[in-house]
């Protein structure tokens, strides 16, 4: 570790400032607070190379009346941070992004289980990322910024922690990847921590093995403790008291008649199979142990509705603890039943039912062209992006039969969206060799637990349906945890319930080879990492039975797309022959797709896309284009039209835009006193290209294709460099005989720029 510098200053007001700067994964690290945003309870600025991050948390003074603790985290990256101006039309930042409102999540799952249970007033931890490097993420520093900000304040919380992100090139651990080694990593996995407990997991991987997905959580959590440790020296000095808040305890009268009227009726009515018959049954004991409660204790009816509700929660989780069976009959590493559906929807490119228990996904893939890639403007990246791989989860309230207000997507659903597409994304084929835009739709139609994982399952078979070519199937399940003390038990595919009275949601998503996508959640302080490694276990054995079911109802991608996708192929054309497919201001390319119904796009480097419902437009416009692009071989022989005549020969243009000269000499065998006399413009002809000069001029020949009348001693190739040169003045300033066409580019249609779909050195969709 490099050598430190601390700094104290103290200001007017009692205001305190610190900053500490350290030396981190190789490079700088600054932790500051003092100076910025002091009004709110508690902030810091953290830098890390020359990305900066503030956070400030601010609390309510009074108990919030919720059934929950109320906590808001807001991630926003700020434009001027990388030294832009916001694109479209209204020039500020607007609503937070997709990649925004994945780190605000990433952030409140580790700080949210910390906040001391009863703790009810609201907290609003904001992150501003207000420098960029592009270089280093801001992520995992804002989860360091958070950290400090709520430690140093008033707030109560059993901190401090921290996060980083852990990668490995060629066999190498590397703490904080940059973006430019992250392609190079096979896996990104994003871990916080206290010092000696995970709380929270977030990352894919190229089919990693468990043992290393564990040994990345071990490097990740030796980091970690290096960041609390600063954080540790800087709060010694800069601590606030705690705001004083209690627990309401309910009176042991109230307890024990709780118990007595509840206790053994909630603990029948939970080990119901079906979930709404399970919740009626419930809620009908809550409901009347609560009305005839409240009779005898009027005064106590707020204590009387929570200690009825912790009923429910003490129930389910001693009968997994004392007997292993739980509320759905299910042994602790039991699956439920799986029935899949391939294919479901006659139109869609590829599609998959997917059921599993009670949680139903309709799952369907879309093929699109490189004209339907998702644009994006990051302050990470220099320019505009592009993604060509995307998965969309929708959670609608009647699958879970309810009836709610639907005010768009929803953070969960942006959130569960990801973790899918992340399973699936390490798979896909490199767009070099399926140049696809994929577009995968998750509609949860039934819910009852692990819904995000039966996205991954129906869209690993809905892409097999629509014939994408992927590496391996790819399946995920959901585990969970009921810990007591130093008694546990792990369970496999978990239920609505059981995630929400149980202690983690740990969702693994993976081939039968490895891991492709992991997630943890919990809501105890923190979990050691022998718990993590047995879980990720018991995953793998979850998971190889469900890719069993899978390869059942599917087992490889079918060999052919659907008839109602677009085929795509591409070739290769010089880029100088870029501006002669194009045509002026893109006259040429439009006129093929209008004549032909099929789309092209052609990049700087003359790759060209092509991609047509139908192999009859897609093969027809690839013969244009071949036409237009083509380069004359030295030898081979042309049908050409006579474009101009001139003294000493003739102009035959013998591709689209391409012109050579046809010396007198070369018209016909023996002398020849004026071109005209074999040639007109218009004439329809057959040359043989005799050479190319080194200035790229093309030299033809008539006479050399027909034969030799007896007694003739002429050459066919007679007249030699002479006959070009002496031409080239008016050749090449004249618009009828300049070779290649117009040099004018027009409007270039750009080819978007992708990344590799999960391949190592490939580019990736996501």
């Amino acid at each position: 570790m490099a050598s430190a510098r601390f700094v104290l200053h103290k200001r007017k007001q009692h205001n305190i400032m610190q900053r500490i700067e350290r030396t981190f994964a190789g490079r700088r690290l600054v932790i500051e607070t003092g100076r910025m945003a002091k009004q709110a309870a508690g902030s810091a600025l953290v830098q890390f190379g020359d990305t900066m991050v503030l956070a400030a948390a601010t609390v309510s003074d009074t108990e919030s009346p919720l059934p929950f603790f109320p906590l808001l985290v807001e991630y926003k990256d700020k434009a001027y941070a990388a030294g832009k101006i916001p694109g479209g039309f209204i020039k500020r930042e607007g609503r937070p992004s997709d990649p925004e409102i994945l780190k605000a999540r990433i952030i409140d799952r580790s700080i949210r289980p910390l906040f001391p249970e009863g703790f009810k007033n609201e907290v609003q931890v904001f992150i501003y990322v207000i420098s960029a490097d592009q270089e280093n993420d801001a992520d995992v520093m804002a989860l360091v910024a958070a950290s400090y900000a709520i430690n140093s304040s008033k707030i109560p919380f059993m901190g401090p922690i921290a996060g980083v992100r852990v990668g490995r090139v060629q066999e190498k651990w590397i703490l904080n990847p940059t973006f430019q080694q992250l392609p190079y990593s096979d896996m990104d996995v994003v871990l916080a921590a206290s010092k000696d407990s995970i709380m929270m997991v977030e990352g894919g991987a190229l089919e990693v093995t468990e043992a290393d997905m564990l040994e990345a959580l071990t490097v990740g959590q030796r980091g970690v403790q290096e960041l609390i440790a600063i954080q540790e020296e800087m709060l010694a000095q800069n601590r606030a008291p705690k705001m004083a808040w209690k627990k309401v305890e309910a009176p042991s009268a109230v307890k024990a008649r709780v118990d007595e009227l509840a206790k053994g009726k909630i603990a029948e009515a939970i080990n119901q199979k079906e979930k709404h018959t399970r919740i009626e049954a419930v809620e009908l004991v809550k409901k009347q142990a609560i009305e005839q409660l409240i009779v005898e204790f009027p005064d106590n009816s707020k204590d009387v509705k929570a200690l009825v509700e912790d009923t429910e929660y003490h129930a389910l989780r001693s009968q997994v603890l004392d007997t292993g069976k739980r509320v759905d009959g299910r042994g602790t590493k039991d699956v439920r039943a799986i029935t899949i559906d391939t294919p479901v929807l006659p139109r869609a490119h590829g599609s998959a039912l997917f059921t599993r228990g009670q949680t139903q996904a309709l799952v369907a893939v879309t093929l699109g062209t490189a004209n339907d890639v998702q644009r994006l403007d990051s302050i990470d990246d220099a320019g505009e992006t592009t993604k060509s791989f995307m998965l969309h989860y929708n959670f609608p309230p009647f699958s879970t039969g309810e009836v709610r207000p639907m005010r768009g997507t929803s953070r969960r659903e942006i959130g569960h969206g990801n973790l899918a597409e992340r399973a699936l994304q390490g798979v896909l084929p490199a767009f070099e060799e399926f140049p696809y835009t994929i577009r995968i739709v998750s509609d949860i139609l039934e819910s009852n637990g692990s819904s995000s994982m039966a996205s991954v399952c129906g869209g690993s078979l809905a892409l097999f349906d629509a014939g994408v070519p992927l590496r391996s199937a790819v399946a995920g399940v959901a585990m969970g945890l009921i810990k007591e003390g130093s008694k546990y038990a792990i369970l496999t595919d978990i239920l609505g319930t059981e995630d929400h009275l149980g202690d983690m949601d740990f969702k693994v998503a993976g081939t039968a080879q490895g891991i492709t996508s992991i997630q943890m959640d919990i809501k105890v302080e923190g979990l050691d990492l022998q718990i993590v490694k047995e879980a990720m276990a018991q995953a793998r054995e979850g998971r190889l039975h469900i890719l069993g079911e899978m390869s059942k109802a599917l087992a490889q991608p079918r060999a052919d797309l659907s008839p109602y996708a677009p085929r795509i192929v591409t070739m290769n054309i010089s880029p100088e022959k870029i501006g002669d497919l194009i045509g002026p201001k893109g006259k040429t390319i439009r006129g093929i797709q209008e004549e032909t119904g099929a789309e092209i796009t052609v990049d700087d480097a003359g790759l060209v896309t092509i991609a047509a419902v139908g192999g009859e437009a897609m093969e027809r416009a690839r013969q244009m284009i071949q036409a237009l692009t083509a380069e004359p071989i030295i030898g081979d022989t042309y049908e050409g039209t006579v474009k101009s005549t001139t003294a000493f020969g003739a102009f035959v243009e013998i591709m689209p835009g391409t012109e050579g000269l046809v010396h007198i000499s070369e018209l016909k065998h023996g002398r020849t006193e004026k071109t005209e006399d074999v040639v007109k413009k218009g004439d329809r002809v057959k040359v043989k290209l005799l050479e190319r000069d080194e200035r790229g001029r093309l030299r033809l020949s008539m006479k050399a294709l027909s034969p030799k009348p007896e007694g003739d001693q002429s050459s066919s190739s007679g007249g030699g460099e002479g006959h070009l040169a002496g031409v080239g003045a008016e050749n090449e300033g004249g618009s009828e005989g300049s070779e290649g066409g117009s040099s004018d580019r027009g409007d270039r249609p750009r080819r978007p720029r992708s990344g590799s779909r999960g391949g190592s050195g490939g580019r990736s969709r996501g």
